[in-house]
């Protein structure tokens, strides 16, 4: 009887941490990591996974760009992706909608974006290669605005290769 006490006890708080963790994924997952992976299915690839060590990583530098709100890379061993926008109601799926609608950019045959435009965003989010994506966002200081990132591992965005 103690033994069945026991499990359920086990079973009760196994199930209280896993709903925990469920609600911070899932606040990851609607932000973030849903209109990657939405990208992602369009071309039947596999779905990135959320990654604490990247979105630690994507938070720490996000941080560093808090006071200036400047748009330039951490150049940081991960593919990342960059975002800034005025005022402070930019939200993650904003800067992950930017990023993906460099897709009509993109030209897989040539392998490379359309004359003057952007597309890198695009790819590194499709790169074929790339499992963990970790990301966060900051309000900047001043009213300069809100910076986003998101870190990727493995990196992808290498001269000369195809996303997919």
């Amino acid at each position: 009887m103690i033994t069945i006490f026991i499990f359920f006890l086990i079973l009760i708080s196994t199930a209280d941490a896993f709903t925990k963790q469920r609600q911070y994924l899932s606040l990851q997952d609607s932000q973030f990591l849903s209109p990657q992976n939405a990208a992602r299915t369009t071309l039947r690839m596999k779905p990135l996974v959320w990654d604490k060590r990247l979105a630690r990583y994507a938070q720490w530098y996000a941080n560093q760009r808090r006071y200036d709100c400047a748009l330039r890379h951490s150049n940081g061993p991960y593919g990342e992706n960059i975002f800034w926008g005025s005022g402070n109601g930019w939200m993650p799926a904003e800067a992950v909608t930017a990023w993906v609608s460099e897709r009509k950019f993109y030209n897989y045959w040539s392998n490379s974006c359309s004359g003057g435009q952007q597309c890198g965003h695009y790819t590194q989010i499709v790169w074929s290669s790339t499992r963990r994506v970790g990301c966060a966002r900051v309000t900047c200081s001043g009213g300069k605005g809100v910076f986003m990132t998101c870190n990727y591992d493995p990196p992808g965005n290498y001269i000369g290769e195809r996303p997919y």
